[in-house]
This record gives C-alpha cells, sequence and structure tokens, in this order.
C-alpha cells in the first residue's frame, strides 16, 4: 500500500476525554491506533502561566484521514483551544505502515 502515514497529537485533561476522543476517531475509521501517555504541560493561556497534567495522545493514521480526524477530534474536545498537530511519517515498518492503511481505509458500520 503505498499510503502516507501520519501522526497527530493532541492533548486532553482526563481519561474520559481520552476515551471520547479516541473512540470517535476509532469508530469512524480515522485512525488505527491511539496511544495514551501521561504529561505535565508548561505554556502561557490567556496571559498567565499553566502547568497542568494532561494525557498526549498520539493517533497513528493516514495523510488521507488526517482532515477527518482533526474535524472529529474537534467536535468532541472539551479545549477551547486545543492542541492538534499533524506530522508526517517518512519512515517505518513495512508491514505496520500496511495494516496502519488498511485500518483507516476500511468502512464504518
Amino acid at each position: 500500500m503505498d499510503q502516507q502515514a501520519a501522526l497527530i497529537m493532541t492533548t486532553v485533561a482526563t481519561e474520559a476525554d481520552a476515551d471520547v476522543v479516541g473512540s470517535a476517531l476509532l469508530e469512524q475509521g480515522l485512525a488505527a491506533c491511539i496511544q495514551e501517555v501521561p504529561i505535565t504541560s508548561r505554556y502561557r493561556w490567556q496571559g498567565e502561566l499553566q502547568r497542568s497534567g494532561e494525557i498526549l495522545l498520539l493517533v497513528k493514521t493516514t495523510a488521507m484521514a488526517v482532515d477527518g480526524a482533526i474535524r472529529a477530534i474537534r467536535a468532541v474536545h472539551p479545549y477551547d483551544v486545543p492542541e492538534i498537530l499533524a506530522l508526517p511519517v517518512t519512515e517505518g515498518l513495512p508491514a505496520y505502515l500496511e495494516w496502519l492503511a488498511a485500518e483507516t481505509m476500511r468502512p464504518v458500520a
């Protein structure tokens, strides 16, 4: 398969939020795999320095599914301005990349 793989990164505040975002992406066939990693974020928001615990979601998908995945994340994400970054994957294990492409191209029930 010649599908360009992509990685989307987004953060959420809670496990419940991670479940909502992850389920939306997987149920719509917009992601093959989503990893959840607990992190601490430091940032400036509305002029104030912030520090908070978050969950980083690493969304494995294809370049063709990125736009739909971003729309799906935005539709259910609780933040006013969520981090949503899409990065191209330039190399990977061919068998994994084939699986990833197959999972994001399957018809959704």
